[in-house]
């Protein structure tokens, strides 16, 4: 029995003198560690490789196009409004005789965009060797009183009331799109001098004059009677451009194919 109580008492005395070992070492371990931690060898989080640097780096942000492909039914005004840019530099970008495009090609619509420059340096030499524009004096000069006459009266005896199929006329089948009195450049005056911005509910329609002659009382396709007053640059063979006030339903009428009736 002694024996026992011996080593009892023994076995307690190992266990108390072995303790403050057992907790020195564990305050030894926390301390390295924190030092360890103190000391940048062990970090609690890593980002992903590369993170922050993608994240930052300027040359992966997406980028405004240099370049539009047309699209059918597309349209200088429609293109120009899209992109925020003014309709003139869009011409000149990319040295347009007119305003007349086709689908599939490629139109810069930012300055930045290669050839946009040259284009412009083309387009200024261009206007530059060509001849001094008309001035409004000339042309109320130069144009005769009895054609001016002559629209007049037929503007004033076309019958709004006669429906299309009952009008006779030389019919054609042209291509039809639409402009504003506020574009860029645009004076708001016809070629035969109607004043569109006073006169908004005009009915008018750019044309050729080789195909349909100027100052021609018209019918077209759902845009009713009109006169044939105005001409322009695109506007040549089987095409017209037909007078629309607002911009929105200008652009809205795009690019189509139409009946006209040449009335007289």
């Amino acid at each position: 029995m002694k024996k026992i109580v011996q080593a009892i008492v023994f076995l307690l005395a190992f266990v108390l003198a072995a303790a403050p070992v057992v907790a020195e070492s564990s305050e030894s371990v926390s301390t390295d560690e924190s030092e360890t931690a103190e000391g940048r060898d062990v970090y609690p989080f890593q980002p992903a490789v590369g993170t922050e640097l993608i994240a930052d780096n300027p040359l992966l942000e997406e980028k405004p196009s240099l370049t539009y492909t047309v699209q059918p039914g597309d349209n200088l005004y429609r293109i120009a409004l899209a992109h925020s840019v003014p309709l003139q530099s869009l011409i000149e970008w990319n040295a347009l005789a007119g305003e007349l495009i086709h689908p599939g090609e490629v139109l810069n619509v930012s300055l930045e965009a290669p050839g946009s420059t040259t284009n412009m340096k083309k387009m200024k030499q261009v206007i530059a060797a060509a001849p001094a524009p008309v001035t409004k004096q000339q042309a109320k000069t130069s144009t005769p009183t009895t054609a001016k006459t002559a629209v007049s009266s037929k503007t004033a005896s076309a019958p709004a009331t006669v429906p299309a199929s009952t009008q006779t006329g030389r019919e054609l089948t042209m291509t039809a799109t639409a402009y504003t009195a506020y574009c860029n450049g645009c004076s708001g005056t016809t070629k035969i001098g109607i004043n569109l911005r006073a006169n908004p509910n005009q009915k008018v329609i750019a044309v050729d004059p080789s195909v349909i002659p100027l100052g021609s009382r018209v019918w077209v396709e759902g845009y009713g009677e009109a006169i044939a007053g105005d001409t322009g640059g695109a506007i040549k063979g089987h095409k017209i451009d037909v007078f629309i006030p607002g911009l929105d339903s200008a652009l809205s009428w795009g690019v189509k194919k139409v009946r006209v009736k040449i009335l007289n």
